[in-house]
Protein backbone atom coordinates (compact mmCIF):
# COMPACT_ATOMS: atom_id res chain seq x y z
CA UNK A 1 0.00 0.00 0.00
CA UNK A 2 2.64 2.70 0.69
CA UNK A 3 4.25 1.63 -2.41
CA UNK A 4 1.27 2.45 -4.29
CA UNK A 5 0.89 5.68 -2.43
CA UNK A 6 4.12 6.51 -3.48
CA UNK A 7 4.03 6.01 -7.00
CA UNK A 8 0.72 7.83 -7.32
CA UNK A 9 2.50 10.91 -5.61
CA UNK A 10 5.55 10.82 -8.00
CA UNK A 11 3.51 10.89 -10.69
CA UNK A 12 1.63 13.84 -9.43
CA UNK A 13 4.77 15.32 -8.81
CA UNK A 14 6.13 14.30 -12.34
CA UNK A 15 2.81 16.29 -14.02
CA UNK A 16 3.17 18.89 -11.43
CA UNK A 17 6.46 19.88 -12.78
CA UNK A 18 5.54 19.35 -16.34
CA UNK A 19 3.09 21.65 -16.27
CA UNK A 20 5.40 24.20 -14.20
CA UNK A 21 8.28 23.75 -17.07
CA UNK A 22 5.73 24.51 -20.13
CA UNK A 23 4.60 27.48 -18.07
CA UNK A 24 8.09 28.87 -17.66
CA UNK A 25 9.07 28.22 -21.34
CA UNK A 26 5.77 30.19 -22.54
CA UNK A 27 7.07 33.22 -20.38
CA UNK A 28 10.33 32.46 -21.68
CA UNK A 29 9.06 32.48 -25.47
CA UNK A 30 7.69 36.00 -24.80
CA UNK A 31 10.79 37.37 -23.12
CA UNK A 32 12.77 36.21 -26.40
CA UNK A 33 10.14 37.72 -28.67
CA UNK A 34 10.69 40.30 -27.28
CA UNK A 35 14.23 41.05 -27.17
CA UNK A 36 14.18 39.71 -30.78
CA UNK A 37 12.83 43.43 -31.60
CA UNK A 38 15.21 45.12 -30.01
CA UNK A 39 17.96 45.64 -32.53
CA UNK A 40 15.28 46.39 -35.09
CA UNK A 41 13.79 49.30 -32.36
CA UNK A 42 17.63 50.24 -31.62
CA UNK A 43 17.91 51.04 -35.41
CA UNK A 44 14.69 52.26 -36.50
CA UNK A 45 14.60 54.95 -33.23
CA UNK A 46 18.50 56.05 -34.65
CA UNK A 47 17.08 56.59 -38.45
CA UNK A 48 14.19 58.46 -37.29
CA UNK A 49 15.77 60.81 -34.95
CA UNK A 50 18.14 61.54 -38.35
CA UNK A 51 14.82 61.52 -40.90
CA UNK A 52 13.25 64.14 -38.30
CA UNK A 53 16.46 66.50 -38.33
CA UNK A 54 16.10 66.47 -41.68
CA UNK A 55 12.47 66.55 -41.67
CA UNK A 56 12.53 63.73 -43.87
CA UNK A 57 8.70 62.13 -43.13
CA UNK A 58 8.41 60.32 -46.00
CA UNK A 59 11.50 58.04 -44.41
CA UNK A 60 9.85 58.47 -41.19
CA UNK A 61 6.71 56.64 -41.81
CA UNK A 62 8.08 53.96 -44.48
CA UNK A 63 10.46 53.38 -40.62
CA UNK A 64 7.21 53.56 -38.93
CA UNK A 65 5.61 50.87 -41.37
CA UNK A 66 8.26 48.34 -41.01
CA UNK A 67 8.14 48.10 -37.28
CA UNK A 68 4.29 47.75 -37.76
CA UNK A 69 4.86 45.40 -39.88
CA UNK A 70 7.52 43.33 -37.79
CA UNK A 71 5.52 43.97 -34.70
CA UNK A 72 2.41 42.49 -36.25
CA UNK A 73 4.39 38.80 -36.93
CA UNK A 74 5.22 39.01 -33.13
CA UNK A 75 1.21 39.93 -32.16
CA UNK A 76 0.82 37.14 -35.02
CA UNK A 77 3.15 34.41 -33.49
CA UNK A 78 1.22 34.99 -29.67
CA UNK A 79 -2.01 34.78 -31.16
CA UNK A 80 -1.63 31.33 -33.40
CA UNK A 81 0.64 29.89 -29.99
CA UNK A 82 -1.59 28.29 -27.79
CA UNK A 83 -1.35 28.93 -23.99
CA UNK A 84 0.28 26.26 -22.04
CA UNK A 85 -2.51 24.33 -19.85
CA UNK A 86 -1.33 26.55 -16.78
CA UNK A 87 -2.61 28.59 -14.21
CA UNK A 88 -3.20 32.57 -15.55
CA UNK A 89 -1.95 30.84 -19.29
CA UNK A 90 -4.71 32.87 -21.31
CA UNK A 91 -4.49 36.22 -19.44
CA UNK A 92 -1.08 36.18 -19.79
CA UNK A 93 -1.08 35.74 -23.17
CA UNK A 94 -3.42 38.50 -23.74
CA UNK A 95 -1.43 40.40 -21.85
CA UNK A 96 1.10 39.89 -24.13
CA UNK A 97 -0.96 40.79 -27.04
CA UNK A 98 -2.16 44.14 -25.06
CA UNK A 99 2.07 45.11 -24.56
CA UNK A 100 3.04 44.31 -28.43
CA UNK A 101 -0.21 46.54 -29.63
CA UNK A 102 0.83 49.29 -27.48
CA UNK A 103 4.76 49.59 -28.86
CA UNK A 104 2.77 48.99 -32.43
CA UNK A 105 0.90 52.19 -31.75
CA UNK A 106 4.49 54.01 -30.93
CA UNK A 107 5.45 52.92 -34.81
CA UNK A 108 1.93 53.98 -36.37
CA UNK A 109 2.62 56.98 -34.34
CA UNK A 110 5.57 57.09 -36.37
CA UNK A 111 3.68 56.22 -39.69
CA UNK A 112 1.42 59.20 -38.91
CA UNK A 113 3.58 61.92 -38.27
CA UNK A 114 5.64 60.93 -41.49
CA UNK A 115 2.66 61.17 -43.62
CA UNK A 116 0.90 64.27 -41.92
CA UNK A 117 0.13 66.44 -45.21
CA UNK A 118 0.43 69.60 -42.96
CA UNK A 119 2.01 71.44 -39.83
CA UNK A 120 -1.03 71.30 -37.82
CA UNK A 121 -1.75 67.42 -38.37
CA UNK A 122 2.20 66.74 -38.24
CA UNK A 123 1.58 68.78 -34.66
CA UNK A 124 -1.05 66.84 -33.58
CA UNK A 125 0.52 63.21 -34.40
CA UNK A 126 3.34 64.50 -32.28
CA UNK A 127 1.51 65.29 -29.29
CA UNK A 128 -0.23 61.88 -29.96
CA UNK A 129 3.43 59.95 -29.93
CA UNK A 130 4.16 62.19 -26.32
CA UNK A 131 0.53 60.70 -24.70
CA UNK A 132 1.57 57.57 -25.97
CA UNK A 133 5.43 57.59 -24.55
CA UNK A 134 3.92 59.10 -21.24
CA UNK A 135 2.22 55.58 -20.95
CA UNK A 136 4.89 53.45 -21.86
CA UNK A 137 6.21 53.13 -18.05
CA UNK A 138 2.53 51.75 -17.52
CA UNK A 139 2.50 49.51 -20.41
CA UNK A 140 6.19 48.24 -19.27
CA UNK A 141 4.54 47.55 -15.51
CA UNK A 142 1.35 45.94 -16.46
CA UNK A 143 2.99 43.27 -18.79
CA UNK A 144 5.57 42.68 -15.65
CA UNK A 145 3.06 42.17 -13.16
CA UNK A 146 1.14 40.08 -15.52
CA UNK A 147 4.08 37.72 -16.02
CA UNK A 148 5.12 37.75 -12.28
CA UNK A 149 1.09 36.86 -11.52
CA UNK A 150 1.59 34.01 -14.15
CA UNK A 151 5.02 32.83 -12.50
CA UNK A 152 3.46 32.96 -9.09
CA UNK A 153 0.37 31.31 -10.21
CA UNK A 154 2.61 28.51 -11.66
CA UNK A 155 5.63 28.01 -9.39
CA UNK A 156 8.56 29.42 -11.10
CA UNK A 157 10.35 32.51 -10.50
CA UNK A 158 11.24 35.12 -13.12
CA UNK A 159 14.75 36.70 -13.75
CA UNK A 160 14.84 40.06 -11.65
CA UNK A 161 14.12 42.99 -14.34
CA UNK A 162 15.08 47.10 -13.55
CA UNK A 163 12.10 49.41 -13.21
Amino acid sequence: MPKRIFIAFAIIVCIASCKSKDAFNYSQDFVKKEKSLLPDITKTEENVKRYMDKEQYDSIAIAGEKMVELINSKIKEVRNEPAPDAKEAENFKEACVRYFEFIKSMYIGYENYGKASTKEQRETAMTNLVDITIKKKDAINAIQLAQQKYADANGFRLESFKK
